[in-house]
């Protein structure tokens, strides 16, 4: 099976319920999912899509529903139209960090039984807040779900996955999304992380769009409301102190693994997808503007060499695929390298030392917070404090008392 960047038949234990919307237009049907306890019904109607560079986000009770006087509810999210559920699911298995940490902001860290992808789902944050944390075991056991064996395996009660994604980056067909969602449990997720990908020709969500169907999926929508007049908050904070935009780099994000790089794959900021939704919201200028450099995408795997990265001369280099990494192992690693480098050694970026770890591919809605106060000081320092001085922008006890139910 492709990846992206980077015979079972049973009864289920769950009753399968039909529901309005074919999955973008394929005919796909999910099924029901069984969890904790019943209750009443809210029908999920969408809002109009949002493209706005910096989030605003709204109370989960603004959109419409209709209570039917059963127990089971219906979300509705695209690329699956509404999905029915008998009961809040307490099982859940995510492809990706973002939607993981969503369910982790929600107070159901404790229900994951694996996720997509381990490598890029990182969970020290938490470390920070007190009395919150996920399964990690549980990650552990299961760091690649992406087979149909796994996901009967696991039996969960709801596949936190866009299903376009498996059919596109995995070698799905249609009919195996089908039948895991009427076998086993539906599928609930849009890939919002970035909006370059051909395949990908319905509705895009914010952060804070996507995370708030999560919160209806889990019932969970004071958690929410709570999450989101703190994010609101932090921002206005935050942004009432950028210097003017006049004052405010130029940035060059990309992505290179290695601790020696000598090639770069091409993020573009205008790609309002939330794996940037830190950087927009700090006010920068995308170094590739006005250039016809593509964006990094499932068709598109162009890298820049450092002659043409020259040429650019970005104000600041952000490089992702070092999150495991220090601050300090960074600088010693990757900064030190390009340095050295007969070419790199010349950039400005490099020259003034101002070459960061980019950030999490795929972020959630604790994620955004540390990595938007960490963005804050890579950019300005003089305003922020530097990157390693341990100054808190956000109130980390705050955020642990919503999760943790105390709001």
């Amino acid at each position: 099976m492709a990846r992206d960047d980077e015979g079972f038949e049973r009864t289920t234990r769950r009753k399968y319920l039909t529901y309005g919307g074919a999955l973008a237009g394929a005919g796909l049907l999910a099924g029901c999912a069984a969890g904790g306890g019943s209750e009443s019904t809210a029908a999920d109607a969408d809002r109009a899509a949002t493209d706005a560079d910096t989030e605003t986000p709204t109370a989960a009770g603004t959109e419409n529903s209709t209570v039917t006087g059963t127990e089971s509810y219906t979300v509705s999210m695209e690329p699956m139209g509404e999905v029915a559920f008998d009961s809040v699911p307490e099982r859940w298995v995510a492809y990706d960090g973002g939607y993981a940490d969503m369910a982790v902001a929600l107070g159901r860290g404790d229900g994951i039984a694996g996720i997509g992808g381990a490598d890029r789902y990182y969970t020290d944050v938490y470390d920070e807040l007190p009395g919150v944390d996920v399964d990690r075991e549980a990650i552990a056991r299961h760091p690649e779900v992406r087979t149909k064996e796994e996901f009967y395996e696991l039996d969960a009660d709801v596949h936190l996955y866009d299903p376009y994604m498996l059919v596109n980056w995995f070698d799905w067909g249609e009919e195996d999304v089908e039948e895991v969602a009427t076998n086993v449990a539906p599928f609930f997720g849009n890939l919002v992380f970035r909006r370059s990908d051909e395949w990908h020709d319905y509705r895009y969500y914010t952060l804070y769009e996507a995370f708030e169907k999560v919160a209806r999926l889990f019932r969970e929508e004071e958690r929410y409301e709570a999450f989101a007049s703190l994010h609101e908050e932090f921002l206005a904070d935050v942004q009432s102190r950028l210097p003017p935009e006049s004052e405010r780099p130029n940035v060059f994000l990309t992505y290179e693994g290695t601790d020696e790089p000598e090639t770069f794959s091409p993020y573009r900021l205008h790609d309002k997808g939330t794996s940037k939704k830190q950087w927009r919201d700090l006010g920068v200028t995308d170094a590739l503007e006005g250039t016809d450099v593509e964006n990094l995408s499932t068709t598109n795997r162009g890298e820049l060499d450092y002659e043409t990265l020259l040429e650019v001369d970005p104000d600041v280099i952000l490089i992702r695929g070092h999150e495991r990494d220090s601050a300090t192992e960074f600088r010693d690693t990757v900064l030190a390298y390009m340095r050295d480098h007969a070419v790199g050694g010349e950039l400005t970026a490099v020259r003034e030392g101002r070459v960061y770890r980019g950030g999490y591919l795929n972020q959630g809605p604790v994620h955004n917070l540390f990595l938007t106060e960490r963005a804050a000081k890579q950019l300005y320092p003089e305003e922020f404090g530097e990157v390693t001085d341990g100054a808190e922008l956000f109130d980390r006890g705050r955020v642990a008392d919503i999760v943790n139910g105390e709001f």
